[in-house]
C-alpha cells in the first residue's frame, strides 16, 4: 500500500502537473483510509472490496466528519484506484459504484455593490500600506482573483497597459485576469511607492504585494487586512477575501455577462462550478419578484 500511494502521488505532481496544496490534501485523505483498511486486517490495495471502503465511511460517519469531507475522501480513494486499475495493480475499482452522501449546495455569500464601494474606499490614500491595500482590494474585485493568486502575482506577470495579469490557477493552470481602471490606478499607485520602500530597504523582490519588510505578502495577512477594513467599513465580518472573488462573478451576472466569459474569468474548469452564481442571481429575481407582484 505504502509504495501504491507513493505511485499515485508522484502521478499527480508529475503527470497531472497538481499542485502542491492538491497533493498534500490526497496525501492525507488516503493515508487515513490506509490506516483503517489495516486496522481492519487489509493492508495490500487488491485486497480492499467495496464493503471495506463502505465500512470505512460508515466509520467516518459515526465519527462526526461532515459530508464535505467524507466526499472528498470517497473521491480520493476513488481516483487511487482508478489509477491503480489502469496500471493492472488492481482487477476493479471498490469505490467505483460508491456514492457520498448528498450534500447540501450553499450559495456563496457575496457583498452589495454598495457595499463593495465603501469596502474599496476605506484604506486611506495617503500611507505606503493605504495604497498597497486599496490595490490588493482592487485587484481582488476586479479580477475576480482567489488569494493565492493574488498574494503569488510577480511583476512580470501584470501588463498595466495592456490592463491584463496571467494568474496561475489551480493545478497550474494559466488564465488572462482582467484589471479595470480603478484597479489599474490602485496598481501604479502602490507599484511607485513599492519601488520606494524597496529602495529604503535596499531589497529587490519579484512579487508585487509586499509587506514593510520587503518580503511578499501571505495568504494569512491578506485575510487579516481584508477583516480590518470590513470592521473599518462596518460591513459583515464574516465575509472573507473569497467573498470579493464571490462578488465579483454574482454582479458580472447580475449585469448580463455571458455565464461562459464568467467561468474563463473564474479560470473555472467545469461550467457547473459557475452555474452555482445563475441560482444565486435566480434566488435574487424570485425575492424581487415576489415583494413587488401583486399576484406573485
Amino acid at each position: 500500500m505504502h509504495q501504491a500511494l507513493a505511485d499515485f502521488l508522484r502521478y499527480l505532481s508529475v503527470e497531472r502537473n497538481a499542485s502542491a496544496l492538491t497533493v498534500k490534501s490526497y496525501r492525507e485523505d488516503l493515508r487515513q483510509a490506509a490506516d483503517f483498511f489495516r486496522s481492519q486486517g487489509v493492508a495490500e490495495p487488491e485486497r480492499i472490496t467495496t464493503r471495506l471502503v463502505r465500512a470505512y465511511l460508515a466509520w467516518l460517519h459515526e465519527q462526526g466528519y461532515a459530508k464535505t469531507t467524507t466526499a472528498r475522501r470517497l473521491a480520493a480513494i476513488r481516483s487511487f484506484f482508478r489509477y491503480l486499475h489502469r496500471n493492472g495493480q488492481v482487477r476493479e475499482n471498490p469505490a467505483e459504484t460508491l456514492r457520498g452522501p448528498r450534500q447540501e449546495r450553499k450559495l456563496p455569500n457575496f457583498l452589495t455593490e454598495a457595499d463593495l464601494i465603501a469596502l474599496l474606499e476605506t484604506p486611506s490614500s495617503s500611507t505606503p500600506l493605504g495604497l498597497r491595500d486599496r490595490a490588493i482590494l482592487e485587484a481582488l474585485y476586479s479580477a475576480g482573483l482567489r488569494v493565492s493568486e493574488l498574494v503569488g502575482l510577480n511583476l512580470a506577470d501584470v501588463d498595466l497597459d495592456a490592463g491584463v495579469a496571467t494568474i496561475r490557477g489551480k493545478g497550474k493552470r494559466e488564465r488572462l485576469a482582467l484589471l479595470g481602471r480603478q484597479a489599474l490606478k490602485a496598481l501604479k499607485a502602490w507599484l511607485e511607492e513599492r519601488e520606494r520602500l524597496l529602495a529604503t530597504l535596499q531589497r529587490q523582490s519579484e512579487a508585487v504585494f509586499l509587506n514593510l519588510r520587503g518580503t511578499r505578502l501571505t495568504v494569512r495577512s491578506v485575510g487579516r487586512l481584508v477583516r480590518k477594513y470590513l470592521l473599518q467599513a462596518g460591513l459583515n465580518v464574516r465575509a472573507t477575501p473569497h467573498t470579493l472573488r464571490h462578488s465579483f462573478a454574482t454582479h458580472l451576472l447580475d449585469r448580463g455577462a455571458d455565464i461562459r466569459s464568467v467561468q474563463e474569468l473564474l479560470g473555472h474548469r467545469n461550467l457547473s462550478t459557475t452555474q452555482v452564481y445563475t441560482h444565486l442571481t435566480t434566488s435574487r429575481l424570485h425575492d424581487s419578484y415576489r415583494r413587488a407582484h401583486p399576484r406573485a
